[in-house]
């Protein structure tokens, strides 16, 4: 596997390799000709390796050595972490296009694009990570499937994350904590349940959010436990309010693949594709959980006070968010009201 962030985009030489893939049968099998399918990886969070950095980076990294493995190099990865190869907010756009490969994105970054995709940060419907990963074979799932490919992405591996805040002013851990705090919740939804508890909310991805809180223009952001880590906000936060067992925020962050560039792949390339990606979920909920251990201990060193999540603390946000997020989602549209409703059908 390759990774070579200064390696210049083009679609039209990768087509060129895909079209000559399915043109010719002799390569159709793996080891019958040395023709490699070059797929690009992109995502938003800092780079490592396959063994140290942030876990969705080595996820992509795993993923690209093991199609190399299996496929005898004919399947050629290539990670561009940190927004390298196009903006944060541009990828999921891409992916319908068939002008990026495959990304491994937070789904509700394309609320604003597909309102489905925001159910994938939706407060208080996840609880645990056993619930969220249930969704895969669940109706709710097998629904939200279709929904996506019919808007031109597949899901590879389905990755979910608690999330936590760091604030550098007060500590938010229940409703009342917000109000009056600039706030960045991660999604249109979480948007919604801190604007009823009184907060000021602010929409940017959280690789901005380091920038925003040391100005003053955030006073507190939510994201993943893993994000809270990887873009060292420890170092502008004097509270963190931790994920680890409880939380109200989960977040699906799945690799995902474009349709287009998926349908155009031999059926071997496809069948792999989806076998290795499935089995990077449990490395991705290893780490998921790990992170969610990790990040107190990382505040604490930092010096910032540290507070977990209690059940009636929780059961005041889902109230929240039951009146008010969850609502304004059923009645965006027929396919919302159903993914809702049999989301809360998922036992936690």
């Amino acid at each position: 596997m390759s990774i070579d962030a200064r390696k210049p985009f083009s679609l039209i030489n990768r087509r060129h390799v895909l079209g000559g893939l399915v043109a010719a049968p002799a390569i159709l099998k793996f080891g019958a000709a040395r023709a490699a399918t070059t797929l690009k990886i992109s995502h938003q969070f800092p780079g490592g390796s396959a063994t140290e950095g942030d876990f969705r980076d080595r996820l992509c990294r795993r993923f690209g050595a093991e199609l190399a493995k299996r496929s005898n190099g004919d399947i050629d990865v290539q990670v561009y972490p940190g927004s390298s190869l196009m903006k944060t907010n541009a990828q999921f756009s891409a992916l319908r296009k068939g002008a990026l490969d495959m990304a491994l994105v937070p789904i509700s970054y394309a609320g604003g694009e597909v309102p489905e995709t925001n159910i994938g940060l939706m407060p208080s419907l996840v609880s645990s990570y056993k619930q969220g990963l249930a969704w895969k074979t669940a109706p709710v799932g097998q629904e939200f499937t279709k929904i996506l490919a019919d808007k031109g992405v597949m899901i590879v591996t389905w990755v979910w994350q608690a999330g936590g805040v760091a604030s550098r002013t007060n500590p938010l851990v229940a409703p009342a904590d917000a109000k009056g705090l600039k706030v960045r919740g991660g999604s249109r939804e979480m948007d919604l349940v801190l604007q009823a508890a009184g907060a000021a909310v602010l929409s940017l991805p959280s690789n901005e959010l380091y920038a925003a809180m040391q100005t003053g223009a955030c006073d507190a952001g939510i994201t993943s436990s893993t994000s809270l880590i990887s873009f060292r906000l420890e170092e502008v936060a004097k509270h963190l309010t931790a994920g680890r067992g409880k939380s109200y925020w989960f977040m699906l962050e799945p690799l995902c693949i474009s349709k287009a560039i998926f349908d155009g792949l031999p059926k071997p390339t496809q069948e792999l594709i989806l076998s290795v990606g499935a089995e990077m979920e449990a490395f991705g909920l290893e780490q998921a959980m790990a992170d969610d251990e990790a990040v107190a201990k990382v505040y604490e060193k930092a010096g910032a006070k540290v507070a977990y999540l209690e059940d009636d603390v929780l059961a005041q946000w889902k109230t929240i968010a039951r009146d008010t997020a969850w609502k304004d989602f059923a009645a965006k549209n027929a396919n919302c009201a159903k993914l809702i409703k049999l989301a809360d059908e998922v036992p936690a």
